[in-house]
C-alpha cells in the first residue's frame, strides 16, 4: 500500500508516526512525507536551512521513507494563509504520491499550524469527488504529537480519541528515537514531552492499552470498506 504523512513542520511526521513509518517501509509498503512548512523560520535553535535539509533526509531516510515533499508555507503563521493554498498544495502531494492512507494532525492540537493542516488535509482528502480520474484514499487518520496533542486545552473541541493501535514493537521505537536524534535541537531532557523517556512511555502506554508490545496510536476519521 501506498501511506502518505501529511504535517506541518519537520519532526512532527516522527513524532506522530514514526515507528509506525518504520514499520510499514519495513514491510514493503510505500511511505511518503508531506511538510508544508519545510524551512519552519520561527523555530527556536533552528540550524541553517541545508543543516536543516540534511537533517530531514537523514532522518527519514532511516525509517525508509520514499518520498518527500516540502512547501514553504511561513512558520506558526498557517492561519494566515489563504485555506485553498494549503489545500491545493497537500491535492499536489497526493497526485504525485497516489496514497491510498493518509495520516496527518489531530485538528483540535494546540499548535496553530497543526489545525490549519489538519483541515486543509481534510479538505484534500475529497479531491476524488472533484476530480474523478483520482482513485479515493481508503483511510484518513489523526495522530498524536507530544507537546501539541497532548496539551489540547481548548475543551469546546473534541479532543484525541484513538481507536487504532499499531503495534510497532521495541526495535522501531529505537528507530524513532534514532530518526528524532537528526534533527538538531528538537528533543528535550525529561520530563519534557518531547524527551527519549516520555516517547518510550508514550509507546508503552499505548500499547498497554491494545494488548501489544510498544505501539502508536491513531484516531480514524475516514474509512472506505471493511
Amino acid at each position: 500500500m501506498v501511506y502518505l504523512i501529511v504535517v506541518a513542520h519537520p519532526d512532527d511526521e516522527i513524532l506522530g508516526a514514526g515507528a509506525t513509518m518504520y514499520k510499514l517501509a519495513k514491510e514493503g509498503h510505500s511511505v511518503n512525507v508531506c511538510i508544508l512548512s519545510g524551512e519552519v523560520n520561527a523555530r527556536n535553535n533552528r540550524p541553517s536551512i541545508k543543516e536543516l535539509n540534511i537533517d530531514v533526509h537523514s532522518s527519514l531516510n532511516l525509517l525508509g521513507v520514499e518520498k518527500v515533499i516540502k512547501g514553504n508555507f511561513p512558520n506558526i503563521e498557517f492561519n494566515t494563509v489563504p485555506h485553498l493554498q494549503l489545500v491545493q498544495f497537500i491535492e499536489k502531494a497526493m497526485m504525485d504520491t497516489k496514497p491510498e492512507v493518509i495520516f496527518t494532525h489531530h485538528p483540535a492540537d494546540l499548535n496553530n499550524d497543526h489545525i490549519h493542516t489538519s483541515i486543509a488535509c481534510q479538505a484534500a482528502v475529497r479531491i476524488f469527488q472533484r476530480k474523478p480520474d483520482i482513485h479515493p484514499i481508503v483511510e484518513l487518520l489523526f495522530m498524536e504529537v507530544l507537546s501539541a496533542t497532548d496539551w489540547a486545552l481548548n475543551k469546546a473541541l473534541n479532543q484525541f480519541n484513538p481507536n487504532t493501535f499499531v503495534e510497532v514493537g521495541e526495535q522501531a521505537i529505537d528507530k524513532k528515537i534514532e530518526a528524532l536524534a537528526q534533527y538538531r535541537g528538537v528533543m528535550r531532557d525529561y520530563p519534557h514531552p518531547r524527551s527519549n523517556e516520555a516517547l518510550r512511555g508514550l509507546a508503552i502506554y499505548r500499547g498497554g492499552q491494545a494488548g501489544m508490545i510498544y505501539a502508536e496510536a491513531f484516531e480514524s476519521v475516514f474509512r472506505r470498506g471493511l
